[in-house]
């Protein structure tokens, strides 16, 4: 076995685009060197490289191979085709079974004439999501100009070349040699193996491992914040971010002018986030700290103290733009915006954002008196349903879209609006992500409910579903946010009535299958969490319960009882007896109807007969009273009677007319079961 390292190195790649050029570089490698039995990958990348090390055999070994090509007087231009694409003559083939046959002893191949072979191929097809092209005579691309090519297998270079007939690919070819930091380590040095490139390009003022970076960025920052007894925002992606833009992190904290400390902390977060990638800061009561932290890309003579002044004189500009903004927003009111929504159009199918801003109004007073809120609650939903989208046309959401809602939350107080107005204004757009919180006070979760279930009626009745992996109006998100808001709020609504005053009067499209959707995505989520989405599945049989409370309390007792011995027998009966029925149907069904107790030749039969007299009643009434444990345990209580009827009972009886009561019998028991679920659907 041998040791493959590959490095491409090349001017900054863009940070988004790193990891999964590594992942694609690893996977391409592997497959492409399948025959070596390629093993142990590591992967590498930052803002000028991409690597990877692995272990391979030393070759290919020699092996026979058969490859079926055309059919027995197929056309010429077919089997031509295939001698060509594997360089021999028709005469090397063989007639076997109708197919014209190659057969070929291949000699060893070592590993280093399969990558040689194999990596110019890769390079020249990398799947990069945007590419460019330089220089002048090659039609080799790249996503930023690469530079150098390293490939060594245990430490001696594989010679290869990109070069084609009639383009040299700028001159790559692969090396042994690598560069580090462009400013404090800048020329090219000798690679001798993968370990000995990371130890180098270290001493070089270049941590190589994304991990270390990460780990560089936050407890560097964070130790910065703890001097001044402050915390720092939690922002992940903005932590990657800045690790694909630098290669030896050095993290420093500036000052935040005290001009600026009345601006929303909101707009201090983002613009400081999107305009100049810093981090931001807050004080223990959770306010906007008078400090930024960002990242620098190598140790500075001063301590930073110049570079430090710097950033702070840029950010100054940015928070004078910010405060042009936030101070030219507040001298419309906000509600005085909502008639030029009437000027964006949300849809062209569905209106403007004004039309919406009314429906969505009157949707949150709908959604809010179901949720049993008082008048005065009802009013302010209503408010604020017509204010939500009215900061759609402010400066600052124009410059920082992610701040809608936050906004019009800010706006709103500032005009005077009730408390709870501007709050859900603020946050009917939550949860926002899988790890937001969701809307908590009674006016905020009846305008966020409103605003998502407007949404969805309306794409649903123009028939605009999302489609495989494509979403483009997010209206999975919107659904999960739904469930997760009534979840986390116990709210005992009926989704199915407030999906029809959603529709607002329209019909057809795919709002039919708007309750579908939705139970789908329940069973999306509780998979996630780690629970029984098929009990979920097998209680949604009969159709989505439009009070998602009570879908999960019932959901939650089946599982429960399943998990216990009488509920794994019972389960396992009525699963013989749906395979009894199914296979019994097809000859002669269906049997239904009500058995004839004269016909009962057995006590068992009686038994079973007798058990499910007193177990529909008791479930039936357990249900409807929401005690579903109850239930669960109506339905369990059968198990030992059903054991006792399969054991002693033979189903299919020599006489037709016992057979056939047998069988109604059966279908009573399953229509019993079917009450509570369809337990064909439970896995085990």
């Amino acid at each position: 076995m041998a040791e493959l390292f590959i490095e491409l190195f090349s001017e900054e790649i863009p940070s988004g685009m790193q990891a999964r050029a590594a992942d694609d570089l690893g996977s391409l490698l592997t497959k492409a060197l399948d025959g070596l039995n390629p093993r142990e990958l590591r992967t590498f990348f930052g803002a000028r490289r991409i690597a990877a090390i692995l272990t391979v055999d030393a070759e290919i070994p020699a092996r026979s191979v058969s490859e079926r090509g055309p059919r027995e007087g197929a056309p010429e231009k077919a089997l031509a085709g295939f001698t060509r694409k594997h360089g021999v003559t028709p005469d090397k083939l063989t007639l076997e079974n109708g197919f014209w046959v190659l057969n070929q002893s291949l000699d060893p191949v070592s590993a280093e004439s399969r990558v040689a072979e194999a990596v110019p191929e890769l390079l020249w097809k990398f799947p990069w999501p945007k590419s460019m092209r330089w220089g002048a005579g090659s039609n080799f691309t790249w996503v930023r100009p690469l530079r150098r090519i390293a490939c060594l297998l245990d430490g001696h270079v594989v010679p290869f070349t990109l070069a084609r007939e009639g383009d040299d690919a700028h001159g790559l070819k692969a090396s042994n040699l690598s560069e580090g930091h462009r400013f404090l380590a800048p020329g090219p040095f000798e690679i001798l193996s993968g370990q000995q490139w990371q130890e180098e390009l270290e001493t070089r003022s270049v941590i190589v491992d994304m991990d270390s970076r990460r780990d560089m960025v936050r407890t560097g920052v964070t130790r910065l914040a703890d001097q001044h007894g402050i915390t720092v925002v939690k922002d992940d992606g903005l932590v990657d971010e800045v690790c694909g833009l630098v290669e030896y992190p050095v993290p420093l904290l500036g000052t935040i002018d005290a001009a600026f400390m009345d601006l929303p902390a909101e707009v201090m977060q983002v613009s400081m986030r999107i305009n100049q990638r810093y981090f931001a800061l807050r004080n223990p009561d959770g306010k906007a700290a008078p400090y930024f932290a960002f990242v620098g890309n190598l140790p500075f003579k001063d301590g930073g103290k110049l570079t430090t002044a710097g950033n702070e004189r840029v950010l100054r500009a940015r928070f004078a733009d910010a405060r042009h903004f936030w101070d030219l927003d507040r001298k419309t009111k906000l509600a005085d915006r909502v008639p030029a929504l009437a000027a964006v159009t949300f849809h062209a199918k569905l209106g403007t954002q004004a039309e919406r801003a009314e429906r969505i109004s009157k949707l949150a007073g709908t959604v809010a008196q179901a949720m049993g809120l008082d008048g005065a609650q009802i009013a302010q939903a209503e408010r604020a349903g017509l204010l939500a989208k009215a900061d759609l046309t402010t400066g600052m959401v124009g410059e920082f879209p992610e701040l809608q809602g936050v906004m019009g939350g800010y706006y709103a107080a500032h005009d005077g609006e009730d408390e709870a107005v501007s709050r859900a204004v603020a946050e009917h757009y939550l949860p926002r992500g899988q790890s937001d919180d969701t809307a908590k006070a009674p006016v905020s979760v009846a305008v966020a409910l409103a605003d998502r279930l407007d949404l969805l009626a309306g794409f649903f009745a123009i028939g605009e579903l999302p489609s495989g992996s494509g979403d483009p109006y997010a209206l999975r998100r919107a659904a999960l946010g739904i469930i997760r808001t009534i979840r986390d709020n116990g709210l005992r609504l009926d989704l199915k009535a407030l999906f029809a005053q959603a529709a607002n009067g329209r019909t057809g499209g795919e709002l039919a299958k708007l309750p579908d959707f939705i139970a789908e995505r329940l069973r999306v989520q509780l998979r996630s969490e780690g629970e029984r989405h098929d009990v979920l599945a097998a209680t949604l049989a009969g159709g989505l319960d439009g009070d998602l409370v009570r879908l999960l309390a019932r959901t939650s007792a089946l599982s429960e009882m399943i998990q216990t011995e009488d509920g794994r027998n019972l389960l396992a009966a009525a699963k013989r007896a749906a395979n009894i029925l199914r296979i019994e149907d097809k000859k002669d069904g269906p049997h239904t109807g009500a058995p004839d107790p004269a016909l009962y030749t057995q006590d068992e039969e009686r038994a079973l007969a007798a058990g499910l007299d007193q177990a529909v009643p008791a479930i039936e009434t357990a249900l409807k009273e929401e005690r579903f444990t109850d239930a669960m345990q109506a339905i369990a209580a059968l198990r030992p009677t059903l054991d006792r009827f399969f054991e002693a009972v033979t189903v299919n009886a020599p006489e037709p007319e016992v057979r056939a009561n047998r069988l109604k019998l059966l279908s009573r028991f399953r229509e019993t079961t079917a009450l509570i679920a369809d337990f064909g659907q439970i896995e085990g």
